[in-house]
Order: C-alpha cells, then sequence, then structure tokens
C-alpha cells in the first residue's frame, strides 16, 4: 500500500497548476501595450494631404521631418535648413545606419520643398522613408 500512496501523492502535485509564469507574461505584455500606446512621435503641426488608406509608421528611433506651410524644415521639432538637416542625418546614420524617417509635408507646400528633402535622404541612402498622410473624411 504504500506504493500506491506515494503514486497518488505524485499525481497530486503534478496536477496544481503553478500560475506564476503566466503572470510574468501578462505583466510583460501590459507593460509593452502601455509603452506603445503612449509613445508619439513629436513635431510641427501641419495640415496633413488625405490618402485613402494610412500605414502606422511610428517606431521608437524614428525620425520626424515636417515641413510647414511656409516651408520651413524641422527635424523632430527643431527648426533646421537643408545643411543642417544632412549633417544631423548622417551624424545619426553614423550611430544607426537603419533607422526609418517619416516626411510630414503640410499639404498646402510647395512640391518642390518636399522633393528637396527626398532627394536629400537618397543622397544619405536612407531607405527606410514615410510619407505620413491624414485619414479621408
Amino acid at each position: 500500500m504504500a506504493a500506491i500512496r506515494d503514486e497518488d501523492e505524485d499525481m497530486d502535485s503534478a496536477s496544481d497548476i503553478n500560475i506564476t509564469p503566466l503572470v510574468d507574461v501578462l505583466m510583460v505584455v501590459l507593460v509593452m501595450f502601455i509603452l506603445t500606446a503612449t509613445a508619439q512621435v513629436s513635431g510641427i503641426q501641419v495640415n496633413l494631404p488625405k490618402a485613402s488608406s494610412t500605414v502606422s509608421l511610428v517606431q521608437p528611433k524614428t525620425k520626424a521631418i515636417s515641413i510647414n506651410e511656409a516651408g520651413q524644415v524641422f527635424l523632430d521639432a527643431y527648426p533646421v535648413t537643408l545643411p543642417e538637416l544632412e549633417d544631423r542625418l548622417r551624424t545619426e546614420k553614423a550611430l544607426n545606419p537603419d533607422f526609418p524617417i517619416i516626411v510630414r509635408g503640410d499639404s498646402v507646400v510647395q512640391y518642390q520643398k518636399v522633393v528637396e528633402v527626398l532627394d536629400l535622404l537618397r543622397r544619405l541612402e536612407l531607405s527606410q522613408v514615410g510619407l505620413v498622410t491624414g485619414k479621408p473624411q
């Protein structure tokens, strides 16, 4: 009978569910959700042109280049000239060669200004570039 009793004790301990790993995983998921829900790309307020579908391009190290209605260029909410923009992007590329960039151009800005910025990004061989649009109404 002693042998039967040992088997019962082993089965009782094996049937208990340990929820500690489940709680750990849920806490990690909750923290990730909080971090991604509150992440925003800072920048200048611009009136974005509308597109039929949009894709979120926000990533942790994303650089935002904004062009306002007057044609002034901003890098992460700081006004820059095109040569300053080139210098700062070269520095960032030296630190992190594969960082994403989003370009936010006001809908009334001259197309030439946006083309100048895109040409600069092409010369710097930055390939992860996205154009931000608004949702149609």
